[in-house]
């Protein structure tokens, strides 16, 4: 039973890495189709630090693939609205 439960919570803990993903996804459409400021980006900075952080930590301290692939998806979606709210930002 334990080794069922187990294998459950690998399988949610791979999900949140592309429900992490996906959660970015409306406002990745916000700022990059529409052009629409929706993204704090004092807030994102200081996400997509942290993300870095954490992926950097799963890399070179803690190297379990699943961890790798996790914290990587949750930092390039964090960056990916950074970027895009900064070249929006700067390009007005």
């Amino acid at each position: 039973m334990k080794e069922i439960l187990l294998q459950i919570l690998v399988i949610a803990y791979a999900s949140v890495g592309i429900i992490t993903l996906l959660g970015y996804m409306p406002t990745i459409k916000d700022l990059y189709h529409r052009k629409k400021m929706s993204a704090n980006i004092f807030s994102y900075a200081i996400w997509t630090f942290c993300a870095a952080v954490a992926f950097l930590y799963s890399i070179f301290i803690l190297p379990d693939l699943l961890f790798i692939i996790v914290s990587g998806l949750g930092f390039i979606g964090c960056a990916i609205v950074l970027l895009l709210a900064l070249s929006l930002k700067y390009r007005k």
